[in-house]
């Protein structure tokens, strides 16, 4: 379970993203403490991420270090793995303290019925062939054998890559992803909110059911996030504050707050 607020961003993308959004985001996870009741990251925080046994990218160090100081004050800290930061281990796990989870996740989150997932590889045409090499990449011999490379050397690889897969996105405006989270709230009814990243497109919109799917957009591109909370879901630009300039919202709808009584 979540707690209420349940902060939530996406695709920051730090070690490529402009140090003003590195900044921003660091200021936003500061003012966290004490506001939030829990926090998501769902995925792609960094460029790239991988961990050796006694070396860590040094672009992370800050902003752990702010993930750390929440998880000190007891805040629930859940994070995605996306496609570009799966290799998470031991440093986030126990050193950072955050609950590192590859693959969907499925609860309560702000008192709705929950499932996250970061969004790459769910369309079923246009993602076939990065499901294809996506248990290659993360098949343990793989890390095994990329965990050989001197750390610099295999981070610029890595780097390469990154790039690559960043301009081949999903490209479709996010439309991919809103059917497929419309699909999953039409096959399970018992589903309220739906959440993906990885479009870099920011929405929130209402199925034809009563179901919400939300995305917080990309904070490469915009500081923007989700404050979820038992009534509604807002979408929020950072302004120096986690309160941050509402864009849209949505209230959960009044026979859905009925039957949560």
């Amino acid at each position: 379970m979540l707690p209420s607020p349940c902060y939530i961003f996406s695709d920051a993308h730090l070690g490529v993203a402009r140090p003003e959004r590195e900044r921003e985001l660091l200021a936003f996870l500061r003012s966290l403490r004490g506001a939030a009741g829990s926090l998501v990251v769902n995925g792609d925080l960094f460029d790239f991420w991988f961990e050796w046994r006694s070396v860590m990218p040094r672009r992370a160090f800050r902003v752990l270090a702010a993930l750390a100081d929440l998880r000190d004050d007891g805040v629930p800290v859940l994070w995605m793995a996306g496609n570009h930061d799966c290799w998470g281990g031991d440093i986030l796990r126990e050193d950072v303290g955050v609950e590192f989870h590859v693959g969907p996740w499925e609860g309560t989150l702000a008192g709705w019925h929950t499932r996250i997932e970061h969004g790459d590889g769910l369309r079923p045409r246009e993602d076939r062939g990065y499901r294809a090499i996506r248990p290659v990449l993360r098949h343990p011999l793989s890390v095994w054998a990329f965990r050989l490379l001197h750390p610099d050397f295999a981070s610029r690889l890595a780097h390469g890559s990154s790039h690559g897969s960043r301009a081949l996105g999903p490209g479709d405006g996010g439309v991919g992803l809103r059917r497929i989270a419309f699909d999953t709230l039409a096959r399970d009814p018992s589903l309220e909110l739906v959440v993906f990243g990885h479009s870099h497109a920011r929405m929130l919109d209402r199925a034809e059911g009563g179901g919400v799917y939300a995305n917080p957009g990309a904070w490469l591109d915009e500081p923007t996030y989700l404050r979820v909370d038992e009534q509604e879901i807002a979408v929020l630009r950072w302004n120096g504050s986690a309160e941050g300039d509402r864009l849209h919202a949505l209230d959960r709808r009044a026979e859905e707050a009925l039957r949560h009584r």
